[in-house]
Protein backbone atom coordinates (compact mmCIF):
# COMPACT_ATOMS: atom_id res chain seq x y z
CA UNK A 1 0.00 0.00 0.00
CA UNK A 2 1.45 3.42 -1.19
CA UNK A 3 2.51 6.14 1.35
CA UNK A 4 -0.12 8.72 -0.33
CA UNK A 5 -2.98 5.79 0.48
CA UNK A 6 -1.92 5.68 4.18
CA UNK A 7 -1.30 9.25 4.44
CA UNK A 8 -4.85 10.20 3.03
CA UNK A 9 -6.81 7.12 4.67
CA UNK A 10 -5.22 8.26 8.58
CA UNK A 11 -6.04 11.95 8.05
CA UNK A 12 -9.75 10.87 7.43
CA UNK A 13 -9.30 8.66 10.53
CA UNK A 14 -8.59 11.66 12.34
CA UNK A 15 -11.23 14.18 10.72
CA UNK A 16 -13.37 11.33 11.72
CA UNK A 17 -12.73 10.62 15.37
CA UNK A 18 -13.05 14.56 15.65
CA UNK A 19 -16.68 15.35 14.42
CA UNK A 20 -17.62 11.89 15.79
CA UNK A 21 -16.30 13.84 19.38
CA UNK A 22 -17.81 17.27 18.29
CA UNK A 23 -20.96 15.14 17.75
CA UNK A 24 -20.94 13.61 20.93
CA UNK A 25 -20.15 16.87 22.79
CA UNK A 26 -22.77 18.68 21.41
CA UNK A 27 -26.07 17.59 22.50
CA UNK A 28 -28.41 15.12 20.29
CA UNK A 29 -26.77 13.23 17.81
CA UNK A 30 -28.75 13.29 15.25
CA UNK A 31 -29.39 16.68 15.27
CA UNK A 32 -25.32 17.05 14.91
CA UNK A 33 -25.25 14.67 11.90
CA UNK A 34 -28.07 16.21 10.24
CA UNK A 35 -26.71 19.46 10.26
CA UNK A 36 -23.39 18.25 9.19
CA UNK A 37 -24.55 16.53 5.77
CA UNK A 38 -26.70 19.33 5.22
CA UNK A 39 -22.98 21.39 5.04
CA UNK A 40 -21.46 19.10 3.01
CA UNK A 41 -24.54 19.39 0.77
CA UNK A 42 -23.77 23.37 0.75
CA UNK A 43 -20.26 22.99 0.15
CA UNK A 44 -20.73 20.36 -2.46
CA UNK A 45 -23.29 22.55 -4.53
CA UNK A 46 -21.46 25.19 -6.16
CA UNK A 47 -18.45 22.82 -7.42
CA UNK A 48 -21.22 20.66 -9.20
CA UNK A 49 -20.76 23.21 -12.31
CA UNK A 50 -16.84 22.66 -13.10
CA UNK A 51 -16.90 18.84 -12.87
CA UNK A 52 -18.35 16.67 -15.30
CA UNK A 53 -21.53 14.11 -14.53
CA UNK A 54 -20.44 10.61 -13.12
CA UNK A 55 -20.72 7.70 -15.69
CA UNK A 56 -24.22 6.40 -16.04
CA UNK A 57 -22.88 3.18 -14.84
CA UNK A 58 -21.51 4.83 -11.16
CA UNK A 59 -25.17 6.34 -10.71
CA UNK A 60 -26.95 2.97 -9.11
CA UNK A 61 -24.00 3.14 -7.01
CA UNK A 62 -24.63 6.69 -5.30
CA UNK A 63 -28.11 5.89 -4.78
CA UNK A 64 -27.69 2.39 -3.34
CA UNK A 65 -24.89 4.14 -1.47
CA UNK A 66 -26.95 7.31 -0.38
CA UNK A 67 -30.05 4.53 1.10
CA UNK A 68 -27.08 2.80 3.15
CA UNK A 69 -25.60 5.86 4.53
CA UNK A 70 -28.95 6.55 5.97
CA UNK A 71 -30.20 3.11 7.14
CA UNK A 72 -26.56 3.59 8.69
CA UNK A 73 -27.23 7.07 10.17
CA UNK A 74 -30.70 5.37 11.47
CA UNK A 75 -29.03 1.98 13.13
CA UNK A 76 -26.17 4.46 14.47
CA UNK A 77 -28.86 6.51 16.67
CA UNK A 78 -29.92 3.01 17.75
CA UNK A 79 -27.22 1.67 18.79
CA UNK A 80 -26.49 4.16 21.18
CA UNK A 81 -29.73 4.81 22.42
CA UNK A 82 -29.42 0.49 23.14
CA UNK A 83 -25.64 0.58 24.74
CA UNK A 84 -22.79 2.73 25.86
CA UNK A 85 -20.98 4.57 23.27
CA UNK A 86 -17.53 2.85 24.99
CA UNK A 87 -19.35 -0.47 23.75
CA UNK A 88 -20.64 0.38 20.56
CA UNK A 89 -18.41 2.45 18.27
CA UNK A 90 -15.18 -0.23 19.14
CA UNK A 91 -17.79 -3.15 18.20
CA UNK A 92 -19.35 -1.95 15.33
CA UNK A 93 -15.88 -0.11 13.65
CA UNK A 94 -13.75 -3.23 14.27
CA UNK A 95 -16.34 -5.61 12.98
CA UNK A 96 -16.51 -3.60 9.65
CA UNK A 97 -13.45 -4.37 7.93
CA UNK A 98 -13.43 -7.86 7.96
CA UNK A 99 -17.40 -7.41 6.21
CA UNK A 100 -15.41 -4.86 3.29
CA UNK A 101 -12.75 -7.66 2.97
CA UNK A 102 -15.68 -10.48 2.09
CA UNK A 103 -18.09 -7.48 0.34
CA UNK A 104 -14.43 -6.90 -1.87
CA UNK A 105 -13.76 -10.24 -2.76
CA UNK A 106 -16.92 -10.81 -3.81
CA UNK A 107 -18.18 -8.09 -5.67
CA UNK A 108 -14.88 -6.64 -6.83
CA UNK A 109 -12.63 -9.92 -6.82
CA UNK A 110 -10.03 -8.32 -4.62
CA UNK A 111 -7.73 -11.12 -3.37
CA UNK A 112 -5.60 -10.23 -0.20
CA UNK A 113 -2.45 -11.28 0.32
CA UNK A 114 -1.73 -13.06 3.53
CA UNK A 115 0.37 -10.20 5.28
CA UNK A 116 -2.71 -7.84 4.48
CA UNK A 117 -5.44 -9.81 5.49
CA UNK A 118 -3.52 -10.50 9.12
CA UNK A 119 -3.04 -6.99 9.15
CA UNK A 120 -6.52 -6.51 8.73
CA UNK A 121 -7.40 -8.70 11.08
CA UNK A 122 -4.69 -7.03 13.61
CA UNK A 123 -6.82 -3.97 13.31
CA UNK A 124 -10.03 -5.52 14.32
CA UNK A 125 -9.03 -7.50 16.90
CA UNK A 126 -7.49 -4.14 18.39
CA UNK A 127 -10.65 -2.56 17.85
CA UNK A 128 -13.05 -4.54 19.39
CA UNK A 129 -10.59 -5.97 21.70
CA UNK A 130 -11.89 -1.97 23.63
CA UNK A 131 -14.94 -3.68 24.46
CA UNK A 132 -14.14 -7.39 25.08
CA UNK A 133 -11.11 -6.44 27.68
CA UNK A 134 -13.49 -3.36 28.93
CA UNK A 135 -14.95 -6.32 31.05
CA UNK A 136 -18.59 -4.93 29.33
CA UNK A 137 -18.89 -7.01 26.29
CA UNK A 138 -21.19 -9.70 29.08
CA UNK A 139 -23.60 -6.72 29.69
CA UNK A 140 -24.40 -5.45 26.36
CA UNK A 141 -28.13 -6.49 25.45
CA UNK A 142 -29.20 -8.75 23.01
CA UNK A 143 -30.67 -5.56 21.74
CA UNK A 144 -27.45 -3.28 21.59
CA UNK A 145 -25.71 -6.07 20.02
CA UNK A 146 -28.10 -6.29 17.09
CA UNK A 147 -28.03 -3.35 16.51
CA UNK A 148 -24.26 -2.79 16.64
CA UNK A 149 -24.07 -5.71 14.08
CA UNK A 150 -26.56 -4.06 11.97
CA UNK A 151 -24.63 -0.34 12.24
CA UNK A 152 -21.14 -3.16 10.93
CA UNK A 153 -23.32 -4.77 7.94
CA UNK A 154 -24.64 -0.81 6.63
CA UNK A 155 -20.98 0.43 7.58
CA UNK A 156 -19.98 -2.50 5.31
CA UNK A 157 -22.26 -2.15 2.54
CA UNK A 158 -21.96 1.52 1.84
CA UNK A 159 -18.11 1.51 1.95
CA UNK A 160 -18.32 -1.47 -1.02
CA UNK A 161 -20.63 0.48 -2.77
CA UNK A 162 -18.64 3.47 -2.45
CA UNK A 163 -15.31 1.66 -3.84
CA UNK A 164 -17.20 0.28 -6.74
CA UNK A 165 -18.99 3.51 -7.84
CA UNK A 166 -15.85 5.63 -7.46
CA UNK A 167 -13.84 3.27 -9.90
CA UNK A 168 -17.26 2.95 -12.60
CA UNK A 169 -17.87 7.30 -11.84
CA UNK A 170 -14.91 8.43 -14.65
CA UNK A 171 -13.80 10.86 -12.03
CA UNK A 172 -13.71 10.55 -8.16
CA UNK A 173 -14.42 14.28 -7.35
CA UNK A 174 -17.94 14.13 -9.63
CA UNK A 175 -18.50 10.97 -7.50
CA UNK A 176 -18.01 12.85 -4.16
CA UNK A 177 -19.51 15.72 -4.61
CA UNK A 178 -22.91 14.41 -5.97
CA UNK A 179 -22.90 11.53 -2.99
CA UNK A 180 -22.87 13.86 -0.46
CA UNK A 181 -24.95 16.69 -2.16
CA UNK A 182 -27.63 13.54 -1.68
CA UNK A 183 -26.89 12.12 0.91
CA UNK A 184 -28.07 14.92 2.95
CA UNK A 185 -31.81 15.10 1.35
CA UNK A 186 -33.83 11.71 2.95
CA UNK A 187 -32.21 12.74 6.68
CA UNK A 188 -33.26 16.25 5.99
CA UNK A 189 -36.77 15.53 5.09
CA UNK A 190 -37.29 13.12 8.15
CA UNK A 191 -36.30 15.71 10.26
CA UNK A 192 -38.24 18.68 8.64
CA UNK A 193 -41.31 16.42 8.98
CA UNK A 194 -41.01 15.24 12.58
CA UNK A 195 -38.47 17.14 14.39
CA UNK A 196 -38.34 20.79 12.42
CA UNK A 197 -38.15 23.32 15.39
CA UNK A 198 -34.95 21.39 17.37
CA UNK A 199 -33.19 21.46 14.73
CA UNK A 200 -33.48 24.78 13.60
CA UNK A 201 -32.90 26.39 16.74
CA UNK A 202 -29.74 24.19 16.73
CA UNK A 203 -28.66 25.66 13.46
CA UNK A 204 -29.03 28.91 15.05
CA UNK A 205 -27.44 28.36 17.82
CA UNK A 206 -24.12 25.97 16.77
CA UNK A 207 -23.75 27.75 13.83
CA UNK A 208 -19.62 27.66 13.76
CA UNK A 209 -19.12 24.57 15.27
CA UNK A 210 -21.89 23.04 12.91
CA UNK A 211 -19.60 24.46 9.76
CA UNK A 212 -16.85 22.90 11.42
CA UNK A 213 -18.15 19.34 11.93
CA UNK A 214 -19.57 19.54 8.40
CA UNK A 215 -15.81 20.36 6.99
CA UNK A 216 -14.26 17.32 9.07
CA UNK A 217 -16.85 15.42 7.96
CA UNK A 218 -17.03 15.61 4.08
CA UNK A 219 -13.32 15.75 4.03
CA UNK A 220 -13.21 12.47 6.05
CA UNK A 221 -15.27 10.35 4.21
CA UNK A 222 -14.18 12.04 0.32
CA UNK A 223 -10.94 11.37 1.20
CA UNK A 224 -11.54 7.41 2.36
CA UNK A 225 -13.79 7.27 -1.08
CA UNK A 226 -10.43 8.86 -2.84
CA UNK A 227 -8.30 6.31 -1.09
CA UNK A 228 -10.47 3.10 -1.98
CA UNK A 229 -9.99 4.63 -6.51
CA UNK A 230 -6.11 4.28 -5.74
CA UNK A 231 -5.77 1.14 -3.08
CA UNK A 232 -7.84 -2.49 -1.53
CA UNK A 233 -11.44 -1.53 -0.20
CA UNK A 234 -10.52 -3.74 2.34
CA UNK A 235 -7.32 -2.20 3.75
CA UNK A 236 -8.44 1.01 3.18
CA UNK A 237 -11.74 0.19 5.17
CA UNK A 238 -9.40 -1.11 7.73
CA UNK A 239 -6.83 1.85 8.09
CA UNK A 240 -9.72 3.80 8.39
CA UNK A 241 -11.02 2.85 11.76
CA UNK A 242 -8.22 3.52 13.37
CA UNK A 243 -10.56 6.61 13.97
CA UNK A 244 -11.88 4.75 16.99
CA UNK A 245 -7.85 5.14 18.73
CA UNK A 246 -7.95 8.40 18.02
CA UNK A 247 -11.26 9.20 19.15
CA UNK A 248 -10.06 7.42 22.43
CA UNK A 249 -6.91 9.54 22.47
CA UNK A 250 -9.45 13.06 22.07
CA UNK A 251 -11.22 11.71 25.06
CA UNK A 252 -8.39 11.29 26.99
CA UNK A 253 -6.81 14.71 26.06
CA UNK A 254 -9.55 16.65 25.84
CA UNK A 255 -12.46 15.16 27.71
CA UNK A 256 -10.08 13.42 30.49
CA UNK A 257 -11.17 10.03 30.09
CA UNK A 258 -8.65 7.41 31.14
CA UNK A 259 -6.92 5.39 28.19
CA UNK A 260 -6.74 2.75 29.93
CA UNK A 261 -5.57 -1.07 29.71
CA UNK A 262 -7.53 -2.58 26.94
CA UNK A 263 -6.78 0.63 24.69
CA UNK A 264 -3.12 0.54 25.04
CA UNK A 265 -3.49 -2.98 24.32
CA UNK A 266 -5.97 -1.95 21.43
CA UNK A 267 -3.54 0.84 19.89
CA UNK A 268 -0.87 -1.72 19.56
CA UNK A 269 -2.47 -4.11 17.80
CA UNK A 270 -3.78 -1.84 15.68
CA UNK A 271 0.18 -0.52 15.61
CA UNK A 272 0.65 -3.91 14.08
CA UNK A 273 -1.75 -4.06 11.51
CA UNK A 274 -0.90 -1.08 9.99
CA UNK A 275 3.08 -2.03 9.82
CA UNK A 276 1.59 -5.41 8.32
CA UNK A 277 -0.66 -4.08 5.92
CA UNK A 278 2.22 -1.01 4.66
CA UNK A 279 5.10 -3.55 4.56
CA UNK A 280 3.51 -6.57 3.83
CA UNK A 281 0.20 -5.22 1.76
Amino acid sequence: MSPLVVSLVLLAALLHAAWNAMAKSGGTPALSIASYQLVSALLSLPFLFFVPLPLIESWPMILVSVIGHNFYYYTLSRSYRAGDLSQMYPLFRGLAPVLVAIGAMFFAQEWLSIGSMLGIGLISLGLVSITLLGGKFGQISPDALRWGLATSIFIAAYTVTDGLGVRASGNSLSYILWLFLLESVPISIVLLLTNRKPWFAYLRNKTGKIVIGGIASSAAYGLVIFAMSLGSMAMVSSLRETSVIFAALIGTLLFKESFGRQRIIAASLVCAGIILIRWLG
